[in-house]
């Protein structure tokens, strides 16, 4: 089981921890909605859950629940800028299905 970073995505996040002025890392994980049913939260961690799964890719720690790793397990997360546009993509091989719009997927 693994969740990994690109290196952009790995610069990113640690200049915003840095610009934060806290933080451990970022966490990863799944909510119920969207037109497929799954879609990605992620939020930056100051003090990790008791039952977190901690992954490390590139100096940046990941935190996973354990309710979210089955439907993330070997995702890759990267960082991109399109135009004017730029976030995270996931690269998730677990995927079977993704909306139209891109916000949610379906394992």
């Amino acid at each position: 089981m693994a969740i990994s970073l690109t290196e952009k995505a790995a610069k990113h996040v640690n200049r915003n921890l840095e610009k934060r002025g806290k933080g451990l890392g970022l966490r990863l994980g799944v909510r119920t909605t969207g037109c497929s049913g799954l879609a990605y939260e992620l939020e930056y961690v100051d003090a990790p859950n008791e039952t977190d799964e901690i992954f490390e890719s590139r100096g940046i720690k990941v935190f996973v629940d354990p309710k979210s790793l089955p439907y993330i397990d070997g995702t890759e997360l990267d960082f991109a800028r399109e135009g004017l546009n730029e976030g995270f993509k996931f690269q998730n091989p677990n995927v079977k299905d993704e909306c139209g719009c891109g916000e949610s997927f379906r394992i």
